[in-house]
């Protein structure tokens, strides 16, 4: 995933700073990321799930609204409707690039504010939201002792998340008129509602209230017991998949063509977490898997590990090498299954060092089939020795690496 500082015009004139994520990819849609009340667009959800978008194909534009982060403007002079201007201004930017959002994600009261946007811009094909409020006064509870300051002079400073921050009554006047149900039923788009049954911030019952309200197709996702920010990696990565998952089955995702010279294209693995080994690993499209490290060895155990990925390439080949031979000769195999094991052995009986290691592939082949016979099933056997990566491996394999620059 690459990413680029922008910077684009918001509702009132001030400079939004955002982030672009772009796929390494073929650039295949464009979605817009709308972060939670006082959040920012660097808050661990927002950069997961851009990430994973990100992977597929679909780049994803995420940006600090108005007074918030690095974000030009006066927060105290924002409001949700403040907020949907800004994403209409984000979308025209993106459009104004070649690149207009197909998928509008919001997470809390970015929630209501792409609920209320898609309404607004052409081309919104799918909508996803995170822990959203059905009625975006909902937010006001967190500072209901400043409300009468804010109606007598105007405005009130409020703590919250640890942070001071400037409510302005315009803020609460149009929170006040924020209900998402009519909306909601002229939303002509699918949508995702994607909800923690715990959250002790944005209650489940407003998951309900958007669910019901909108019209299909429309989807729920429950989020278990992650916390209202998605703070933990394993809950933002589900969240994440989800998305990305979802939203490929209304978005217009064009396949690309297979790099020129290289008919299998290019398989891309990408850090999807500097801070632990988790990987992205994408083969065009529409493959995509993850690689990890187990726990004991400072992964979150999330994907197969690097040796895993290498016994099921084996065992793949193995299977489809004997298949293809059986489908050929009209043979009734039914099934077939390869278990993988990988281990080091001392390299005794091969021509290095006995202190030397060597790698040792363990296959037990399954062949199911009544009338296979036992001739036939000793010949598929043979023929499992013909499997590419079978061959592969037994060989010396030659790696060329090379450095890109920055």
């Amino acid at each position: 995933m690459a990413a680029r500082r922008i910077t684009f015009t918001g509702h009132d004139g001030s400079e939004l700073a955002a982030r672009l994520d772009m796929p390494q990819g073929p650039h295949l849609a464009t979605a817009l990321f709308a972060h939670c009340f006082t959040c920012g667009k660097d808050i661990p959800a927002a950069r997961r799930i851009a990430a994973r978008l990100a992977a597929m194909g679909i780049a994803v534009l995420r940006f600090d609204f108005t007074g918030l982060g690095h974000s030009e403007g006066e927060f105290g002079n924002t409001s949700v409707s403040s907020n949907v201007d800004d994403l209409v201004a984000a979308a025209t930017w993106l459009a104004a690039q070649g690149m207009p959002p197909s998928l509008l994600v919001g997470h809390s009261l970015g929630g209501a504010a792409v609920i209320k946007a898609a309404g607004l811009l052409d081309g919104i094909k799918a909508v996803a939201t995170i822990g959203a409020p059905f009625d975006p006064a909902h937010v006001t509870r967190h500072f209901e002792d400043a409300l009468s300051e804010i109606a007598r002079k105007g405005s009130a400073q409020v703590t919250l998340g640890g942070r001071p921050f400037t409510i302005g009554k315009s803020f609460i006047e149009d929170t006040g008129n924020g209900v998402l149900k009519e909306v909601l039923g002229s939303l002509h788009a699918a949508l995702l509602v994607m909800h923690a049954p715990r959250d002790e911030i944005v209650g489940i019952d407003n998951a309900a209230d958007i669910f019901t309200a909108a019209r299909h197709p429309k989807s729920f996702v429950s989020l278990d017991d992650a916390d209202h920010l998605i703070t933990k990696a394993a809950d933002a990565e589900y969240a994440a998949d989800m998305i990305a998952t979802w939203a490929a089955r209304y978005i217009e995702r064009p396949q690309p063509a297979p790099p020129v010279g290289i008919p299998e294209g290019i398989v891309r693995v990408s850090e999807a977490n500097p801070d632990g080994f988790l990987q992205d690993i994408t083969s065009g499209s529409h493959v995509h898997l993850l690689a990890d490290e187990p726990l004991a060895y400072g992964g979150t155990n999330m994907g197969m590990s690097p040796y895993g990925f290498l016994s099921a390439s084996l065992g793949a080949c193995t299977s489809m090498t004997i298949r293809m031979y059986a489908r050929r000769k009209g043979w009734p195999l039914e099934h077939v299954s390869v278990d993988v094991s990988h281990d080091k052995v001392h390299a005794q009986d091969a021509a290095l060092s006995a202190n030397e290691k060597i790698d040792s592939f363990t296959r037990v082949i399954t062949l199911s089939g009544d009338d296979l016979g036992e001739e036939r099933r000793a010949r598929l056997l043979e023929i499992a020795d013909r499997c590419p990566v079978h061959r592969t491996l037994e060989r010396t394999s030659r790696v060329v690496t090379q450095l890109i620059g920055a």
